[in-house]
């Protein structure tokens, strides 16, 4: 049977296995990305019912095999149930965890991100700032965790400070005046986008998401992030397909 471990985790996706059974992915605080097996999962009287949907937060405690886990229980803090009720959200929250799917890998310390999903699905629950700013303080703080970040606290190509006007995803990051001019593929950065995105990169978790911004620094960000990811991110998003409209 193996020994019983377990583990901060949140689950990521869930899929069909056999007649009965559930395979979960699922984000670990202590060994990374994992992957399990719910036996009877798909029982109507099944314990693993609920503890098996995507979003849910908690202590999970599983058998550990030579090359699989399986679920014994778990102790569920947070289902996120308000994010049900919300389509948008749903299909947001869907896409964070298919985005640190992508991203983490098992026996890593990916406790950062797993700590960004969390207050990300939080943010989504409170309504307190927009979803689509929601969604570019994730897409710029988790390609940070994974060591993409943006560079915006000085020019990419001369070091300086002063005078950052744009944005270049082929650098890496922002440009003053002088470096870009005459640049092609570079869009538009003002002051208060540039504060904006280093507010993003220095602040601690828990205050990510406790700011707003105006529509034209909002139409920036979204810019911004958009061009950054399809130049890093090798990959395309199923759950994007259900978002094209807030983006």
């Amino acid at each position: 049977m193996g020994d019983l471990v377990t583990l901060t985790a949140m689950v990521l996706s869930a899929s069909n296995v056999g007649d009965y059974d559930k395979r979960i992915v699922l984000l670990t605080k202590e060994r990374g990305k994992i992957s399990a097996f719910a036996k009877g999962a798909r029982r109507p009287n099944s314990p693993f019912v609920a503890m098996c949907q995507p979003f849910s937060f908690g202590q999970f405690s599983f058998y550990e095999g030579r090359s699989s886990y399986n679920l014994h229980h778990a102790d569920i803090t947070n289902y996120f149930t308000e994010l049900r009720t919300d389509l948008e959200a749903v299909y947001l929250g869907m896409y964070f965890c298919e985005f640190a799917d992508y991203l983490t890998n098992e026996n890593n310390d990916e406790s950062a991100i797993l700590k960004l999903l969390y207050q990300s699905l939080r943010a989504l629950t409170k309504g307190t700032i927009p979803y689509v700013l929601i969604r570019c303080i994730y897409e710029v703080k988790v390609l940070a965790f994974y060591g993409q970040a943006m560079q915006v606290f000085s020019c990419v190509e001369c070091g300086t400070e002063e005078g950052i006007i744009a944005f270049a995803s082929s650098s890496g990051g922002v440009l003053c005046n002088t470096c870009a001019r005459g640049r092609k593929g570079t869009l538009k950065v003002s002051q208060s986008t540039l504060y904006a995105l280093q507010y993003i990169l220095a602040s601690p978790l828990e205050k990510l998401y406790t700011f707003t911004v105006s529509k034209e620094v909002l139409l920036e960000l979204k810019a911004i992030t958009k061009q950054y990811i399809g130049f890093y991110v090798d990959k395309k998003f199923k759950t994007l397909e259900f978002l094209m409209d807030t983006y």
